[in-house]
């Protein structure tokens, strides 16, 4: 794959240093991860002059992932070459008006294309972007996945730094709110859907008591207003609360031995809590408590390697696992991390993971050369 990124202040400059770097001929699409602050018309306009064989999709984010690792208001992105993917690009837009039947139906069009045109490319996975504020990843991921059978989903929600106003993605090479875009990839190349997590929940519980999940909006917590109880359970005053006390302190629904994170967005005025995704009334939530987070990551990236396979990494990684590492001063070890294993991706505010939308993950896939699917399997990878 290609990577290119760029720090320019200016838009314009950024993006046609990125796309030199790319060299777009011969790429089947060109992924694009647009940092805070970048003047988004000019963005479309450097692209609009692409050859019109190379799709696009990307998204503004809360921080982005390539050489070096973490980044920060710049232009990243990465090219898949023609030679080795065919690539569906579809929409769902506008999100308030989500049609289930509508997306699966798109979903489904954009596999039988592919599977029509790359019969002896067998791996196909796909990868999804959506807006960040639009609260409708849960019901997204869900339709989207029937549609999809066994090839995996993977993605992340666009961001917008910390300011959580609007958040835009890249949809036939314009910025665009209240959308989101898939992209179906089919490939001789091995691919592998991963997600980590370095938590472990704890024997702390709480009911949420009262909800508006639709909103995404915790107001009681054992029966109480949901922000002072959380607190109260922190061992916390209410006003001590930050996004860096949500990522430190995050909360899961655990299910056998399976958990998923539901991370705390913000208190609202009110002293309601809004999460990242939905939370029922009457669910069980636990306190998880973070390992080392660097140590953990640096372990799951290295667990893709099995085999001595070196793979291409495109991931989403949450920017409450960021915040976490500001706080706990580990940004610039995790940053050596991901740069060390190639990772290329961004910040976001959830993460796509086949059928559920969750949060405070490094989610993504692995690509493999051709002809490596048995080695690899050797190894439980892929």
């Amino acid at each position: 794959m290609r990577r290119a990124q760029s720090t320019k202040p200016c838009s314009g400059a950024a993006i046609a240093d990125v796309l030199e770097d790319l060299s777009p001929d011969g790429l089947a699409l060109i992924m694009l991860f647009v940092g805070e602050g970048h003047d988004l018309p000019t963005i479309e306009a450097a692209l609009a002059d692409l050859p019109a064989d190379v799709q696009v999709m990307g998204c503004t984010t809360a921080g982005e992932i390539g050489t070096g690792g973490y980044l920060d208001h710049s232009l990243t992105a990465l090219g898949l070459p023609r030679d080795l993917f065919r690539v569906a690009v579809g929409a769902v837009s506008p999100l308030r008006n989500f049609d289930p039947e509508r997306a699966r139906a798109m979903a489904f069009d954009l596999r039988a294309d592919l599977t029509f045109s790359t019969a002896d490319w067998s791996n196909e996975v796909a990868f999804l972007l959506s807006d960040g504020l639009s609260l409708m990843e849960d019901q997204l991921v869900w339709a989207l996945s029937e549609a999809l059978g066994q090839s995996p989903l993977v993605g992340g929600s666009a961001g917008d730094g910390l300011r959580f106003a609007q958040t835009f993605v890249l949809v036939d090479r314009r910025f665009q709110t209240d959308s989101a875009v898939l992209a179906v990839l089919r490939t001789p190349c091995t691919v592998t859907a991963f997600r980590f997590d370095h938590l472990e929940p704890t024997e702390a519980r709480m009911v949420v008591t009262e909800a508006d999940p639709a909103q995404r909006l915790v107001l009681e917590i054992n029966g109480m207003p949901a922000a002072p109880e959380y607190a109260r359970i922190l061992g916390k005053d209410p006003g001590q609360l930050s996004p860096f006390i949500f990522a430190a302190n995050p909360v899961v629904s655990k299910i056998g031995d399976t958990h998923h994170v539901l991370a705390i967005q913000r208190v609202e005025p009110d002293g309601t809590l809004r999460f990242f995704s939905a939370v029922e009334r009457g669910l069980v939530l636990r306190l998880a408590q973070g390992t080392d987070l660097v140590a953990h990551l640096d372990r799951a990236l290295g667990g893709l390697r099995a085999g001595g396979a070196i793979p291409d990494i495109l991931a989403c990684d949450c920017i409450l696992r960021r915040l976490e590492a500001e706080n706990s001063q580990t940004a610039r070890d995790l940053s050596q991390v991901l740069d060390r294993y190639g990772v290329t991706g961004f910040n976001t505010y959830g993460e796509q993971f086949n059928m559920v939308h969750v949060n405070q993950t490094f989610t993504g896939l692995a690509f493999y050369p051709p002809d490596s699917g048995d080695d690899l399997a050797a190894y439980g990878v892929g």
